[in-house]
């Protein structure tokens, strides 16, 4: 019985959070079923050679809190959810890399960072941005996170991810 009732209230509330949040049930659904098919897209990334081999390639230190970026150049713009234009990789103990995160980046149509009407959004979430290049000649964009292969407790569409370190 005290289950039950748990039970009943937890979907009240989860219904009542959806709407305060302007997300419906059916919505939320299917983006962690979205979310679940990239998983599935990226599981043969584990391994960062496949990733290389597949076009990514190395920029850049460790991030901290997002990991070591590896980025298919020619995916830039496509805006194709199962293609992520990023992979995340942080290293475990031993220095081997260990898939984290996809990453899709859209350049900023008027390279203007007080305005954002050509924000995208993929997930049902609004990209970050605009915001600078983060190294010489990167212009301003957007960018999305998806933490699908570390746990976030910030969320897994979340910028940046506290369980990602760098050594």
């Amino acid at each position: 019985m005290r289950r039950n009732i748990l039970r009943a209230f937890a979907t009240t509330f989860a219904v009542l959070l959806a709407s305060i949040l302007g997300i419906s049930a059916a919505s939320a659904g299917s983006e962690k079923n979205a979310l679940a098919a990239v998983r599935q897209a990226t599981v043969q990334y584990h391994n960062v050679d496949a990733a290389i081999a597949a076009g990514y390639q190395a920029v850049g230190e460790c991030v901290p809190g997002m990991g070591y970026h590896y980025v298919k150049f020619s995916q830039f713009g496509l805006m194709d959810p199962m293609v992520p234009d990023a992979l995340t990789y942080a290293a475990n103990s031993a220095g081997q890399l260990r898939l984290v995160a996809a990453e899709w980046f859209e350049v900023d149509a008027d390279q203007n960072l007080g305005t954002d009407s050509d924000r995208p959004s993929m997930f049902g979430k609004a990209f970050d941005g605009p915001m600078p290049g983060h190294a010489p000649g990167m212009p301003i964009h957007y960018d999305l996170h998806a933490y699908l292969w570390q746990g976030n407790p910030d969320g897994v569409l979340a910028t940046y991810n506290p369980k990602v370190r760098c050594l």
